[in-house]
């Protein structure tokens, strides 16, 4: 062949053909060496003219050519990889700049190799590291931490090459030297699990408690669940790691160390466990499975509040208290300084800076993701990048949480999101169409369906939860329903119409509004699933979804989700994973007050879904006619008896009133005063000495602001007793108390008690 410049790469085909990148002329060339004479050169790829279009090159160097003959190209200034099918002048972008689906961002690509499975690898010049393609999309190989002279490092490589073994040669050219790197066999497989879950997956709203405080001790924050379904917990009032089987009800092994408060840990294939010991020794112990013995892999400043080990045995911290996530390489034989993974070490909101760095997660990619608790956000930091990008930023405007506070994270194998929200108590999810609560959507608390502040999350390799709940010391388990994935490919919808009348049933849906008229309307779901509801109506429609049970004095109760003024005007929309073990209620009512109309509910999910209108006038109708209103003035003054209202502080002005109604129904009490007013309603009696005794706590709905409203519950021919009393102690003032409902009520205000509160 003969060239008018150097070939900064060559390359000889399955067919024998000889291809030479002429950098200095933007052009690819080609000749067959099967020939008796040596004919001209063909032009393979590029017009001689430099440019970025699809049929130019800008310095191309490295070259490939497959078995399909396809040329892919390494087009240096163009910061891309261009492949050139035969007989075709224009390349594709399959790599870099300008690709049409996203891959990799490259820096000054010199080198490009296929893999037998046409999976891509390149020598990126820029960067001084070598990427790889695969099933997940690109990650950094080899130079991913610096540019230096150490042995996991390059500095401007340009060229590499595959020994049989899997073996990476590299002309390390800045370092004058060629670096051998060897194939982990098992390098790409994960230790822990990462499952593929369709949109609509849902997990049964109720946990299973797998262990409890005699197990795991106080507030567990730490939990791995491994790839062979091996659980782990990190026990701070102990001081150990308790391992159990997922099936087994008893732990199998419970490792003690010198390591106090561990708030994190991480486990590797091999079993090789990594424990926090920040907080008073101020590093990472590794305990190593084989030899059952404790050595120390990291020294830091700090607890760390999440640790997390990547492909290429590296080991991350995340420093609460540092603001900032550190690493270092596991695979030096010498413990190598931490370098700065993300954050400047002081809290700030900017795309360099971390505030209060809570849970991390690193993907094959090597892309760090972290929590950053105080900005209520998720970061994702690019290798080498110490600026990083806002990928999830709480709280967002389509998610129906309320103040989320992040504090842990993982990924799944599509890259979505799976959050640790601690404020209030869930985990929720990210997807196409955003974030939805997945477990614990039902207030806090330590009931079956609930969490208390909890902690982390993992996953097994059924795609099951683990949680750390942390204020309820228990470690919950909710189990994936897998035929929520089924027939996700279709859709059905139901529909139904009515009409909201003067016949229709009123209630308060906040405390801030005038009764409105509304429906019930029961929901049975056949199969569970992620459901979408929307309605349409000329009216300002407002519309709520309840579990088991919905009470029209209490709103609050039970209440899953509501939604009004979504993206269809004046209409409601949201979508709410359902599932078909439960009974739910969905609310349909308007802004405006007492507005009548028609409606029509929209509902599409993976299967038909059964609504009846479930609405009783007779037994959930709040009437406020004028002719059945009450009103009584009364007075709190320094004569007045007290009490202690909340237990903590004494000194509570009260009044009783005993409260007698004619016809059983739902009544709703006010009070209108300059002062901060509070009212109680009690069931045939009331003691001051114990406030909480006869109280009816869960049968009306209290609106506290300056003055209280009530909706309660009445039955004729029972006693009750309305206490007014103040928000704060030793107030003293006028106040008025009005009353409506299906009939008149009798106010009798009486004493009873005297309480007089003694300092000692």
């Amino acid at each position: 062949m003969n060239v008018s410049t150097s070939c900064w790469g060559l390359f000889v085909d399955i067919n024998d053909t000889l291809y030479c990148s002429m950098s200095n002329h933007h052009q690819v060339v080609k000749r067959p060496l099967n020939d008796a004479v040596m004919t001209s050169n063909v032009v393979a790829a590029g017009t001689g003219i430099q440019g970025s279009d699809s049929n130019q090159l800008d310095v191309p160097i490295g070259i490939f050519v497959d078995v399909n003959l396809d040329l892919y190209v390494a087009d240096y200034e163009n910061h891309r990889v261009q492949l050139f099918q035969p007989g075709e002048s224009n390349g594709i972008t399959v790599a870099g700049n300008g690709s049409l689906n996203p891959t990799i961002t490259l820096r000054y690509p010199s080198g490009v190799i296929l893999d037998a499975e046409k999976y891509l690898f390149i020598v990126e010049y820029g960067n001084s590291r070598i990427v790889g393609s695969g099933l997940n999309g690109f990650r950094c190989l080899v130079g991913c931490y610096a540019v230096s002279s150490q042995s996991s490092d390059l500095t401007t490589p340009f060229s590499f090459s595959f020994d049989h073994s899997g073996n990476m040669f590299v002309t390390d050219r800045g370092d004058s030297r060629i670096q051998k790197f060897f194939l982990m066999k098992d390098s790409f497989a994960l230790s822990f699990n990462q499952p593929k879950f369709c949109s609509t997956a849902t997990w049964d709203f109720k946990g299973i408690t797998i262990a409890n405080q005699s197990i795991i001790g106080q507030h567990p924050n730490a939990v791995f669940v491994s790839t062979n379904n091996t659980i782990y917990v990190a026990n701070q009032e102990n001081n150990t790691i308790v391992i159990w089987d997922e099936d087994s009800v008893d732990p199998t092994k419970i490792i003690s160390g010198n390591f106090t408060k561990p708030y994190s840990l991480f486990v590797t294939l091999n079993g090789d466990i990594y424990i926090d010991d920040g907080d008073n020794n101020g590093r990472v112990q590794k305990w190593i499975a084989e030899t059952n013995n404790f050595v120390t892999v990291m020294n830091v400043k700090s607890s760390c509040y999440g640790l997390f080990v990547d492909i290429n045995n590296t080991l991350y911290c995340s420093m609460y208290n540092h603001h900032q996530v550190v690493k270092r390489s596991l695979n030096g034989l010498v413990m190598a300084l931490n370098r700065v993974a993300a954050g400047t070490g002081r809290y700030g909101s900017a795309s360099n800076e971390l505030n209060f760095p809570h849970g991390i997660f690193v993907d094959v990619n090597l892309d760090l993701y972290v929590v950053d608790y105080g900005n209520r956000r998720v970061q994702l930091f690019q290798p080498g990048e110490s600026n990083g990008n806002t990928v999830a930023e709480l709280p967002s405007r389509d998610l129906t949480i309320v103040s989320p506070i992040p504090i842990g994270i993982l990924l799944d194998a599509e890259k979505y999101f799976f959050i640790v929200d601690q404020y209030n108590s869930r985990i929720f999810g990210s997807r196409l169409n955003g974030f939805r609560c997945l477990v614990g959507c039902y207030e806090r608390g330590s009931q079956s369906n609930q969490l208390n502040s909890p902690s982390s999350l993992s996953f097994d390799r059924s795609g099951n939860i683990f949680v750390t709940d942390t204020d309820n010391h228990r470690i919950q388990k909710f189990q994936y329903i897998e035929e929520s994935c089924a027939n996700t490919s279709s859709v059905v919808q139901t529909v139904y119409a009515s009409e909201l009348t003067t016949n229709s049933p009123t209630y308060l849906h906040t405390c801030f509004v005038l009764s409105t008229y509304y429906e019930a309307i029961q929901v049975n779901v056949r199969g569970s699933g992620l459901y979408t509801f929307f309605s349409k109506s000329s009216m300002v429609t407002y519309g709520s979804i309840y579990k088991e049970h919905f009470n029209p004095s209490n709103p609050f109760q039970n209440r899953l989700l509501y939604k009004y003024y979504s993206c269809i005007l004046h209409q409601f929309r949201f979508t709410i994973a359902l599932q078909s073990s439960i009974k739910y209620i969905l609310v349909v009512s308007t802004v405006i007050s007492k507005q009548k109309g028609e409606f029509s509910i929209f509902v599409s999910g993976p299967d038909n879904v059964d609504l009846k209108n479930i609405s009783s006038p007779s037994v959930t109708e709040i009437k406020y006619s004028l002719a059945v209103q009450s009103k009584y003035s009364l007075q709190l003054t320094a004569n007045s008896q007290t009490y202690s209202r909340d237990c903590r502080k004494s000194n509570y002005y009260y009044q009783t009133i005993r409260v007698n109604v004619v016809e059983t129904g739902y009544y709703a009490l006010s009070s209108n005063s300059s002062m901060d007013t509070f009212g109680d309603i009690y069931k045939d009696d009331f003691n001051p000495m114990n406030p909480f005794e006869n109280l009816l706590s869960q049968d009306y709905w209290r609106c506290i602001w300056d003055d209280f409203s009530l909706i309660a519950n009445l039955h004729s021919g029972t006693t009750y007793i309305l206490v007014v009393t103040t928000s704060s102690p030793n107030v003293t003032g006028k106040f008025s108390i009005e009353i409506s409902g299906p009939n008149h009520t009798v106010f009798d205000p009486y004493s009873k008690y005297f309480v007089l509160f003694v300092n000692h």
